[in-house]
């Protein structure tokens, strides 16, 4: 079978079928990182696969068996480093960069200072209010010149190089992995190459060692046990099986195909495109 290369580009906010990926920029922008780690693509052998669950969350399901073709992928998630290595070649404006559709506020009561707020373009941070119980999505807030150099927004530290690049729709990662000579992996392959052949191992990660996940009451309290109580260095945890790291916890990754919630048919959006992408991890 042949191989391809798949990126691993991290989902728009905070908590990121071609040739092979170059791997220079990859290469030199791991220099020096936080957390030393292989930079070489990770061959991922094709076959037959179990994907989904019935035990899980609603939108894991179903269980199914697959075949999927061999395919490399990178080590880690694309760095904040590799991500500006393509907007410095490419001149490319990030989706929280340019100016927003008035039409996506239309039918909202807003005040003329809200209206402005939502019409700046940035991108939804994770502000939860400490010690308070959230009521539905309230601890995700709109925040003007939230973009990938600043994440949590303007007034916030800058993201640094070796970090995984957020605040990235799926437009992004679409094409800064063409860039890269590659593509976004499908939801079977990134969860083929998360799992390694143990499905249940992979779905049960507690141990603060393991990955930087929320430990604590969410979204209330992160005792930070893991070492980080927002986004790690990529490569700070050990690696999965197949020598992959952060496959789980740190931030979410897109993958390639359409999100569907279950027993729904794909949102379309007004040019006949999947108006939602599945997330993983």
């Amino acid at each position: 079978m042949t191989s391809v290369c798949v990126s691993r580009l991290s989902f728009l906010g905070l908590l990121l079928l071609g040739t092979a990926c170059s791997g220079s920029d990859h290469e030199e922008a791991a220099a020096g990182f936080t957390c030393p780690h292989a930079t070489d693509l990770v061959l991922i052998e094709g076959g037959r696969f179990m994907v989904g669950s019935e035990a899980t969350y609603p939108e894991e399901g179903p269980e199914q068996e697959v075949t999927i073709s061999s395919f490399r992928i990178e080590p880690t998630e694309v760095t904040v480093a590799r991500f500006r290595a393509f907007v410095e070649e490419t001149g490319y404006k990030t989706v929280a960069e340019r100016p927003v559709d008035p039409s996506l506020v239309e039918g909202y009561q807003l005040s003329e200072e809200e209206r402005a707020e939502f019409l700046s373009p940035g991108g939804a941070v994770f502000r939860p209010i400490p010690g308070v119980a959230p009521e539905g999505l309230n601890w995700w807030k709109y925040v003007p010149g939230a973009n990938w150099r600043t994440p949590q927004g303007p007034d916030k530290p800058a993201a640094k190089a070796d970090e995984p690049v957020t605040q990235i729709a799926y437009e992004d990662a679409a094409a800064f992995a063409e860039w890269a000579g590659g593509r976004l992996p499908t939801e079977a392959e990134w969860e083929v190459a998360a799992t390694a052949g143990n499905r249940e191992a992979n779905r049960n990660t507690e141990s603060p060692e393991d990955a930087n996940t929320w430990q604590g009451i969410f979204p209330v309290q992160n005792t930070g046990d893991d070492g980080y109580e927002g986004v790690a260095p990529v490569g700070c945890f050990a690696a999965n099986a197949n020598g992959l790291h952060d496959m789980i916890g740190n931030v979410w990754e897109w993958t390639a195909d359409p999100y569907t919630a279950p027993r729904r048919s794909a949102e379309l959006d007004g040019s006949g495109e999947p108006a939602h992408r599945t997330i993983k991890g």
